[in-house]
């Protein structure tokens, strides 16, 4: 006696396809706008200003400092350039690929390139963001202070 179905590899095959044409639904990000020079919290945001929004706060976010998040929101640059012996062929490699795993697991963001220059305890990054949407590239500019 089989468990199996003898058309087992046809319904699979439907199965699959069905799963590829599926129509995927884009959740909206429409949040609070923040403020960050004032600390305030303001009107609604939704789009791209949405996701510029969210690429400096998950920037300036310590990753697991903050119980609210998971442990996939934020990054380490503070770890970084605290550290006066850190070289700066180490920054080289290390903080594009921080800032990216900070961003790249929002469904939003397809792809992340990132640039930077320090001036001693200070990162000035700029990050380019292709958008999932295939909307128009975002440019961000994130100062990191330790």
């Amino acid at each position: 006696m089989a468990f199996i179905p003898e058309n087992y590899s046809d319904a699979l095959d439907e199965a699959i396809l069905a799963e590829e044409e599926a129509e995927i639904v884009v959740e909206p990000s429409k949040t609070w706008a923040i403020d960050f020079e004032n600390g305030t919290i303001g009107k609604f945001i939704d789009g791209g200003e949405s996701l510029r929004q969210f690429i400096r706060k998950a920037i300036l976010t310590e990753r697991s400092r903050f119980a609210i998040y998971s442990d996939d929101y934020g990054c380490e640059l503070n770890e970084l350039i605290g550290d006066d012996e850190i070289t700066e062929e180490l920054l080289d490699a290390e903080v594009p690929r921080i800032v990216s795993e900070a961003l790249v697991y929002d469904d939003r963001i397809d792809d992340v390139q990132t640039t930077f220059t320090r001036d001693g305890d200070k990162l000035f990054i700029t990050v380019t963001v292709i958008p999932a949407d295939n909307d128009v590239v975002i440019t961000e500019e994130v100062e990191v202070n330790v």
